[in-house]
């Protein structure tokens, strides 16, 4: 028996190729892509059975489906494939975007200005919306908004939440302990929520479902504090215990 022979080129191959998997895998963490995914995957095993089994009319159907995939998968991972493009284009070359794929980043920022700003807006009532980014890609969410770039800071957090301030709508995205955009825009989400929940809630939730970001959100009717991840909201908690609620969701990330 004749044995294929396996190169160097072939291993390199086989290399590249699980790099790129990889990294396409942790640019795809904490959204919905793995679940638009796994239902291609399910159409096109049906698809297969069809066959299979002669079923002429439903193994049309599917073909077409199965016909313009390629044109679909394009246009429901749009922004994904635009981080991909974005970062494999980036000026630092083939080498840093190879050291990001392997490279395990930390973009979690400090708590003691989030937890310090967060506890003196809710003492007056002082309505506010900050997402601290973590492996997801938010830098859709941070061109909706006015480009920041500053030092995360206790005065720079309440002189955008004050009241009637330019900024104050919307949400300010944390990345890297810098303010990377303020006046962002979230998705609201679609889930059925109480309908005691604000738009600000509503958008932290929105948020979480497609990344792995946290946010916390402080009310203005009440000044109760909360924070949102994986979709979940965790509402009116106690000052003391916000530092400890954002770190337990940094350190689920952490264990995955």
């Amino acid at each position: 028996m004749d044995f294929i022979p396996f190169t160097f080129i072939d291993f390199l191959d086989i290399l590249l190729v699980a790099s790129l998997m990889f990294g396409l895998y942790r640019m795809t963490r904490g959204t919905n892509a793995p679940y638009i995914f796994t239902g291609i995957i399910f159409i096109y095993v049906i698809w297969v059975v069809v066959r299979a089994l002669n079923m002429e009319l439903l193994q049309t159907i599917l073909g077409q489906v199965i016909s313009v995939g390629m044109i679909a998968i394009i246009i429901l991972f749009q922004p994904e494939l635009r981080s991909f493009l974005q970062m494999i284009g980036r000026r630092q070359g083939a080498f840093n975007f190879i050291n990001r794929i392997f490279a395990r980043t930390s973009n979690e920022p400090t708590l003691q200005p989030i937890v310090t700003a967060a506890v003196e807006m809710a003492a007056t009532k002082t309505g506010a919306l900050i997402v601290l980014c973590q492996r997801s890609d938010l830098s859709d969410i941070i061109d909706s908004g006015i480009t920041i770039n500053a030092q995360l800071s206790v005065p720079l957090l309440e002189n955008i939440f004050f009241k009637n301030a330019p900024l104050h709508d919307g949400a300010v995205v944390v990345q890297d302990n810098r303010v990377a955009a303020a006046k962002c825009i979230l998705p609201v989400t679609q889930s059925n929520v109480p309908k005691s929940y604000g738009t600000r809630h509503r958008a932290a939730i929105g948020i979480t479902e497609t990344s792995d970001a946290i946010v916390v959100v402080v009310s203005e009717e009440t000044g109760g504090i909360s924070v949102a991840y994986g979709g979940k909201i965790e509402r009116n908690i106690a000052p003391k215990n916000l530092a400890k609620a954002i770190l337990s969701h940094m350190e689920e990330k952490q264990k995955e």
